[in-house]
């Protein structure tokens, strides 16, 4: 096989495993124990999916570089249709797994469907309860690294406090948080700011400890006062530390924001989550879970894209 057919093959694998898909669908008889839905919402998702394939090996014609992204990607999305396919085959075609907890792939993607407003409407109270918390964090995480990677003084003072409070799960303050804050929304908030301020702070002051002294002697002899020093040289130069942090910060951030919705919200994606779980429907919990796996996997991307476009020197260094 030579390179072109090899390169055409590759092409053709997710449409035979499309294909393959909507045979064990509509050839194998369901099992009679799962919900019916009033419309094949998986095929209908899996058919969008293909056509939106198909548009993207059609643009990756027209721009060399993204075709050679997406082509890169052509056997991961074959792997993944399979076992899709596998996934829903047993659980709406036979009865080897509880249908509880193991909802057909046609009820998680009508719930989506059918649901659609609901879940952006959570969605959307999510994203604001986040972006408060990550930018109070984010800020004072930063001005503490700042504080206890420059000034010694400040460091002996504040080093031992952060050490002491920072490992401790954020989780383990929340009846703290409930009791010392008049709302809820403003007990979440401080929560999400905690679980980013620790990776943040840590990482920000390992940076800046981590600048060698020559840079600040030799900016010293050309005359920079201090302030030119830290945010001109030391700042500048623990960038790649700074981003480590933000990274963990948004990790650590999800993972609260799940575990605060969860308690006295009426809103959100944790507290739908939540709710689906209490009214034992698993098809809302995994749908829930999907619409978080998406946003956060976004929000990774477009932080890496920016790392990308700040510190060009390492651009590809770390990749996501």
């Amino acid at each position: 096989m030579n390179k072109k057919q090899r390169q055409t093959l590759i092409y053709v694998l997710p449409f035979l495993a499309g294909a393959v898909s909507a045979l064990l669908y509509f050839a194998i008889p369901e099992s009679g124990k799962q919900k019916q839905m009033a419309s094949p919402y998986y095929m209908c998702f899996l058919l969008a999916g293909l056509l939106l394939l198909a548009a993207c090996a059609v643009g990756g014609v027209f721009a060399r570089d993204f075709g050679r992204k997406i082509r890169n990607m052509f056997p991961f999305y074959t792997g993944l249709i399979l076992f899709l396919a596998l996934l829903n085959t047993i659980v709406s075609k036979t009865r080897l797994l509880p249908v509880l907890y193991f909802p057909s792939l046609d009820r998680v993607t009508g719930l989506l469907w059918e649901q659609k407003l609901f879940l952006l409407k959570n969605l959307v109270f999510s994203l604001g309860l986040l972006a408060q918390g990550f930018a109070f964090g984010l800020v004072t995480g930063f001005f503490t690294g700042l504080a206890l990677g420059y000034n010694r003084h400040v460091g002996y003072w504040l080093n031992p406090v952060t050490k002491f409070l920072g490992p401790v799960p954020t989780t383990a303050w929340i009846p703290l948080a409930l009791s010392v804050f008049p709302t809820t929304h403003g007990a979440n908030v401080f929560l999400i700011a905690f679980a980013v301020w620790f990776p943040v702070t840590l990482m920000t002051a390992s940076g800046i400890q981590s600048v060698s002294k020559v840079f600040f002697e030799v900016s010293e002899t050309l005359g920079a006062k201090t302030f030119f020093k830290v945010f001109r040289v030391a700042v500048p130069a623990s960038l790649p530390q700074i981003f480590l942090g933000l990274f963990y910060g948004i990790v650590s951030s999800f993972a609260t924001l799940m575990a605060v919705e969860m308690n006295g919200n009426s809103e959100g994606i944790g507290w739908y989550i939540n709710w689906q779980k209490s009214v034992m429907q698993y098809d809302g919990v995994y749908a829930g879970l999907i619409v978080i796996a998406v946003l956060c996997s976004l929000i990774l991307t477009l932080l890496f894209k920016v790392r990308d476009k700040i510190m060009v020197w390492q651009k590809g260094v770390i990749r996501w």
